[in-house]
């Protein structure tokens, strides 16, 4: 019992190792690898080579779908490219199991003690997440060594000997627990490496080691599809389509298998070392017949789960909240800016509509805009729940810089959603339901005021979303204006009050009103601009800091 505990706890050890190496990696580099992917898309070629530099670096096939599968998402790139990339992938964390299965438990002492010394001196930093990756490197070594050295003595019981000896080859059990533990192990590279260290000690059969090493590959590709099983349609068609090249290849391979067995076994010294270069060539062989049909599987998978009209998508659903990005925070903050966006989207139809309520008295049009106004709670109340699930502690200056202004700029939308639906009250109950007019300066100036703060919704917009310290400086700008022009309207609106004009008698306070709620909504949309002239060194805490802006950006 204690030998089998030694085996079950370096397991476990060595998944966790991997764990903490795909994280490690992804949180320092995350971003730069993005790029990378983005950038090697001119051809499938360009595209398979990214993937297998990518995987090689987290140490995850299934890391660089859920990265890949998002890009797809985003529309950042197409189908066909996103499958090229996972050909790639594949034999990246093929080539890194043929690395790991070499004698390299020398490294692992080396490796934990640098990385501990890194993660707990800086631990918020980049160096400190290096740290988190070495510890990880370094486990996953010591933990092999311990697989082999747990499964020596357990070889020794006469009953786990019976068990070995009734072993027969059945290669569709075989693939079904080797994809079993894949799926469990969250890890393909951890469970091939398993299974070489168990065949090397001849725990398991060489014929029953290859027939696992296959399913562990099924399960890599049904993890993805797992984890994006509630995703778009964009997102699991990358995962699909890459599971079923592997489902192709195994089954090409799978029968011809123990032609291995006889022409390739005796050439490789080593039964571990079989185990590993099995797994590469499975991996190359399936991405180099299957690369050229990246356009036919993409076809293939659209028609399996096609994208949804666009006119039928649902407003009131959250679209670009992928729960695959959260590993990447980089990606995962914009996936909740682009979702932002699309609440401003909203809030901005309610304001367009709120003139068009003013000017046609249209009853029904002010209560489907009012009903929007729970569609902007619910996105951001979903965009809050999403960016929650990213510790602030991993998040390097910028990326946490970036949180914080998606979550300003959401809780600004959601304001100006109630701000905008008290207006809409406020015009059914004193102006459609009392059969009241505007005179006709009075609507001159509401419109004119309307069109200033439709102006600045879509700059503000801009500048949530480039950050630029320009557009921002006029933003700010144009708030000055617009409080100008709501003084310079109050003051002629009193005017024809003292002149007795009937309908500005009739509609002065919601006038009044009017004005004012306008002027409020268009402060929360220009308090986007204070963040990125801050960072820019372009405020005082008073004002605004013309000549320091002009010196930064000149």
């Amino acid at each position: 019992m204690k030998h089998l505990l030694n085996l079950l706890a370096a397991i476990a050890l060595l998944i966790w190792g991997t764990q903490l190496v795909r994280t490690g990696v992804l949180r320092v580099f995350g971003a730069s690898l993005r790029n990378l992917l983005a950038r090697s898309m001119s051809n499938r070629f360009t595209a398979a080579l990214s993937g297998l530099g990518v995987t090689a670096l987290v140490q995850s096939s299934t890391a660089t779908a859920l990265m890949t599968s998002a890009f797809v998402g985003q529309g950042l790139i197409s189908l066909p490219a996103a499958l090229a990339v996972m050909r790639g992938a594949d034999v990246g964390t093929a080539v890194m199991a043929v690395l790991f299965s070499t004698d390299l438990s020398w490294l692992s002492p080396l490796f934990i003690f640098v990385g501990v010394v890194l993660y707990l001196s800086r631990q918020d930093s980049k160096p400190g997440r290096i740290g988190r990756a070495l510890i990880g490197l370094g486990l996953m070594l010591l933990a092999l060594r311990l697989v082999v050295e747990a499964t020596e003595p357990l070889l020794e019981a006469p009953a786990v000997r019976t068990i070995l000896a009734s072993l027969t080859s059945d290669i569709f059990m075989e693939l079904l627990l080797g994809a079993v533990l894949a799926v469990m192990a969250y890890s393909s590279l951890a469970v091939v490496l398993l299974i070489a260290a168990m065949a090397n000690s001849g725990a398991i059969p060489m014929d029953v080691a290859l027939g696992l090493t296959l399913g562990a590959n099924l399960g890599s590709g049904l993890v993805a599809v797992l984890t994006t099983v509630k995703s778009s349609a964009e997102v699991r068609q990358v995962t699909m389509g890459n599971m079923l090249f592997k489902v192709l290849g195994v089954a090409m391979v799978a029968p011809f298998a123990g032609l291995w067995l006889v022409y390739v076994q005796p050439h490789i010294a080593g039964k571990g070392q079989n185990v590993v270069l099995f797994h590469l060539v499975f991996n190359i062989f399936n991405s180099l017949c299957f690369i050229g049909l990246t356009q036919t599987v993409a076809r293939w998978v659209t028609a399996l789960l096609p994208k949804p009209d666009p006119n039928a998508m649902n407003l009131l659903r959250p679209r670009h909240l992928d729960a695959s990005a959260l590993a990447t925070p980089s990606l995962a903050i914009s996936c909740a800016a682009r979702e932002a966006l699309h609440q401003a989207d909203i809030v901005e139809s309610m304001l367009i509509g709120i003139q068009k309520v003013v000017e046609t008295d249209d009853l029904k049009l002010s209560q489907e805009l009012r009903a929007l106004e729970g569609t902007v709670d619910d996105l951001y109340s979903a965009i809050k729940y999403y960016m929650t699930k990213l510790s602030r502690a991993e998040l390097d200056e910028r990326e946490g810089q970036r949180w914080t202004e998606v979550i300003s700029f959401t809780i600004n939308m959601e304001q100006i959603g109630d701000m905008a639906e008290r207006v809409l009250l406020d015009i059914e109950e004193k102006k459609i339901k009392k059969g009241r007019q505007f005179s006709e300066a009075g609507m001159q100036e509401i419109r004119e005021l309307h069109q200033h703060l439709l102006d600045n919704m879509r700059l503000a917009m801009s500048v949530f979303l480039n950050g630029n310290p320009r557009e921002a400086q006029k933003l700010l700008e144009e708030k000055a204006r617009f409080r100008d022009l709501e003084l310079a309207y109050s003051a002629s609106h009193l005017t024809r009050l003292s002149h007795n004009t009937m309908h500005s008698m009739e509609t002065s306070s919601l006038h009044i009103d009017l004005i004012s709620d306008l002027k409020r909504i268009n402060s929360l949309l220009c308090s986007v601009a204070y963040p990125i002239l801050e960072q820019a060194g372009a405020l005082t805490p008073s004002r605004l800091k013309e000549s320091a802006l002009n010196k930064k950006t000149a």
